[in-house]
């Protein structure tokens, strides 16, 4: 829990006339008045691959302008606001094994870490039982349900599978069209019995994801685990769901915003914020990108965003058919973040992580976001997939009690009143459309895949949907800017 200011929440004040508020139907009387701004290389999207991107292509000499449609940095991470001028991570905030390159930029950002809180034992919830599990046993983060030998079997047949995976380029993988033409439903169906197995196999693409497994690729799940490792050592399921030794091992003193916000500031005001990308025109020249409020021209642009807001750029000329139909077939997850602040963290009185999972209720996934000193306790709850999009239309009130209805149900009646509660809804944030990362459904990558990176002209891609490693994670977007700025600056 981090107490911020507006100014640090925007990563500078130099915030200028380019950077005020600007409605769409005020934005060609705002450009005009702009004069043309002019640089190497326009970066669209301020979050971590955007601002690693500057960063790089800055330090090799490169002029550098970063168009953000946010008042503030970081794009998926963020630090939501308490109500009592401090915040919580409403976004992507762990960080584990492995993820190096997000390490190595919070080092130099002089951000630190913490464990996740992880004493004690974790609650599972299903079919109106609570029980609680060790997670230091054989299973480690897999809840004891009665068919978790079915599950472990599945597992060990999807552990074969995404070691056939060349991590970053699933469709090149020698089954990659038998495995991209089903789901992970389809797939988990085949290969279990149990309605423990598939109930879990279900949550696990739930609470990674956020989306059904009804809705995600067979082939890009195990591109997602292959890929949850790093050079020298290879991806796995359990790196991804696990919290000791996995991938949410760890945080970031003072929430993972400290991150971008830091590395903002370090940039300076070649980040103007406010500044929603309209438009990018390329000719033989170069690029002119049109944004609310500024207009750049540039030799090239890097596009530092999921492949679903990308698509509402208008490009002249059009782009290639492979890169437009991928933008059409990448949705995002539906995810919200409910979180609950309480005197104290009471669930570790009650020998509890604050790690449960859930099949009913709005909340099916809940970790521990107290801050590293313990002078609160913060609850935090994944509302995923169909659970988020039945809230669709609901009050504030309305969703602020199913939140805690299901805290409740998971950790008592201590969890039904917190001093004050927040949510971050990412599927009705404009500038994100869902989360935590863009999906491939079936078909999509073996057709369309390629077009993930390769650039179209001038126009380069970046995000962590681009990333060989941790796609889908801070680590991945850090990796998607770092690989992009070589790009870019060998074309130049």
């Amino acid at each position: 829990m981090t107490r911020v200011s507006r100014r640090r929440l925007l990563g500078t004040g130099a915030l200028t006339a380019a950077g005020a508020v600007a409605s769409a139907a005020a934005a060609p009387a705002a450009a005009a008045r702009t004069a043309p701004l002019g640089a190497d290389v326009v970066i669209v999207g301020a979050g971590l691959s955007g601002l690693t991107a500057a960063r790089d292509l800055a330090a090799a000499g490169r002029s550098v302008i970063v168009l953000e449609a946010r008042e503030r940095p970081g794009g998926r991470v963020y630090g939501l606001p308490l109500g009592d001028g401090t915040t919580s991570e409403g976004g992507a905030e762990f960080i584990g094994p492995t993820q190096d390159r997000i390490a190595a930029l919070a080092g130099e950002m002089g951000v630190e870490t913490f464990k996740t809180y992880n004493e004690g034992k974790n609650v599972y919830y299903r079919n109106g039982k609570r029980s609680l599990y060790a997670t230091d046993g054989l299973l480690g983060a897999v809840p004891p349900d009665w068919g978790v030998i079915d599950l472990e079997l599945a597992l060990l047949k999807l552990g074969a599978m995404i070691k056939e995976i060349p991590v970053g380029e699933p469709w090149k993988a020698a089954k990659a069209e038998e495995w991209d033409a089903q789901t992970f439903y389809t797939w988990s169906r085949s290969n279990s019995l149990s309605g423990g197995a598939r109930f879990l196999m279900d949550a696990f693409a739930s609470s990674t994801l956020s989306m059904r497994s009804q809705e995600i690729s067979l082939l890009y799940l195990l591109n997602y685990a292959a890929a949850a490792g790093n050079e020298s050592t290879p991806g796995t399921i359990d790196r991804l769901i696990n919290t000791k030794g996995g991938a949410q091992e760890s945080r970031f003193v003072g929430g993972s915003q400290e991150v971008p916000v830091r590395l903002a500031a370090r940039l300076g005001d070649i980040v103007r914020y406010n500044a929603p990308v309209r438009s990018i025109a390329s000719t033989a020249d170069g690029v002119t990108v049109t944004a609310d409020g500024v207009t750049v021209s540039a030799k090239r642009v890097v596009v530092a965003m999921s492949p679903a807001i990308a698509g509402k750029i208008d490009y002249s000329p059009g782009l290639p058919a492979s890169r437009a139909q991928l933008m059409q077939r990448y949705p995002m997850g539906s995810i919200a973040k409910f979180v609950g602040v309480y005197d104290t963290p009471f669930w570790r009185e009650d020998g509890l992580t604050g790690q449960a999972v859930a099949d009913s209720g709005a909340i099916d996934a809940t970790f521990d976001n107290s801050p590293p000193d313990g002078s609160r306790g913060i609850l935090m709850g994944f509302i995923n997939q169909a659970n988020i999009r039945k809230l669709d239309g609901a009050s504030a009130d309305e969703v602020r009690a199913a939140g805690l209805a299901s805290f409740t149900k998971l950790f008592g009646d201590k969890a039904a009143a917190p001093r004050m509660t927040a949510v971050q809804r990412w599927d009705n944030e404009m500038w994100s459309g869902g989360g935590p990362v863009g999906i491939a459904p079936p078909g999509a990558l073996t057709a369309f895949g390629p077009a993930l990176r390769e650039p179209c002209g001038r126009i380069h891609w970046a995000g962590t949907e681009t990333s060989d490693y941790w796609t889908g994670y801070m680590d991945g977007a850090v990796r998607s800017g770092e690989r992009v700025a070589r790009e870019v600056h060998a074309a130049l």
